[in-house]
């Protein structure tokens, strides 16, 4: 990809992206929602309330699942960890209010206790090809999957991520800790690299490509979070109806992007709105490249016009390809 002045200027920081994608990067994500539950009920409590089938999950492993309207339309994606004695949970800090509210909400009769995690907690994103050998002891092989660890002499949970490995640890040790991956060779990034590698990948975060008006389904979610073998949970109905028996209306899809153009700008089709711009990145392999929920009948290879500029949007399947 030529680099031209626009795809300069609004790149990554070519440091940080060297790093994580060819060694090993260091972000800071304690800003998310952080939960647990303990109790002898704590199972089928959350496997009545979220969309993944949480029993099926065993000690050291996890699983990504949806917290639900009854209309089937997201309020929060929410990690699932589960330990010997409890299930842990983060999510994006937009969403933790709902999740918090719901988890208050439904608990009653359960033989679960809530917990808040936020503050006490802190969790650090290690990305890159080269982040297993920052660590001491084998660390966690498939995604989710995650052991007890130390760094520096303080406790961690070490989680597999699709990306490398996140680090839970009490937040009073963070600081210690990150000094610790910083010197081992861990170079720290900012949110706009690690955005420009989650756009390529195609991954949609929660508050930004996604909110409470998607559903799994749109977003490209569901195969990842929702069960459609499990008992009821709240929104089961609709999202089983329109996986079973329908389609869904607007489907997460890739831009290239002509030239630079910020989000929000909605996009046209044979002059007809069918969706708006939710991100972009400047990515040093693919270009100029963004995300959007569109329309279904805008589909790979279309050409969409960008309101107000003369930009092309090139629609493609994600996740981008070179």
């Amino acid at each position: 990809m030529p680099v031209t002045p626009v795809l300069q200027a609004l790149a990554p920081d070519a440091a940080e992206y060297a790093a994580a994608t060819e060694a090993a990067a260091l972000i800071d994500q304690s800003d998310r929602g952080k939960l647990a539950l303990s109790g002898a009920e704590m199972v089928e409590f959350l496997d009545s309330l979220l969309s993944q089938d949480i029993a099926a999950i065993t000690v050291g492993s996890g699983a990504d699942a949806v917290l639900l309207t009854h209309k089937g339309r997201m309020l929060a994606e929410v990690r699932v960890l589960r330990t010997e004695s409890e299930l842990l949970l983060d999510t994006e800090r937009i969403a933790l209010q709902a999740l918090f509210d719901a988890l208050t909400r439904f608990r009653i009769g359960f033989a679960a206790e809530l917990h808040k995690r936020t503050l006490e907690n802190a969790l650090f994103s290690l990305i890159g090809p080269r982040v297993d050998s920052l660590l001491q002891g084998p660390p966690p092989d498939e995604e989710f999957s995650h052991v007890a660890s130390e760094v520096a002499g303080r406790p961690v949970r070490l989680i597999r991520t699709r990306f490398g490995i996140d680090l839970l640890c009490a937040s009073d040790d963070g600081e210690q800790i990150r000094a610790a991956l910083e010197a081992a060779g861990a170079v720290a990034i900012s949110r706009a690299t690690l955005d420009c590698l989650r756009i390529e990948a195609g991954v949609p975060r929660f508050g930004v490509e996604i909110d409470e008006t998607t559903m799994p389904q749109e977003a490209g979610l569901h195969e990842r979070t929702v069960s459609y073998s499990k008992g009821c949970y709240v929104g089961q109905e609709t999202v089983a109806r329109l996986y079973w028996k329908g389609k869904p209306n607007r489907l997460l899809r890739g831009l290239k992007l002509s030239d630079a153009v910020g989000s929000g700008a909605v996009l046209w089709q044979n002059q007809r709105d069918v969706g708006a711009l939710a991100s972009t990145a400047a990515s040093p392999r693919l270009g100029l490249i963004g995300l959007a929920l569109l329309r279904r009948e805008a589909e790979p290879g279309d050409i969409l016009s960008v309101e107000g500029t003369a930009v092309a949007a090139t629609v493609v399947e994600l996740p981008f390809t070179i």
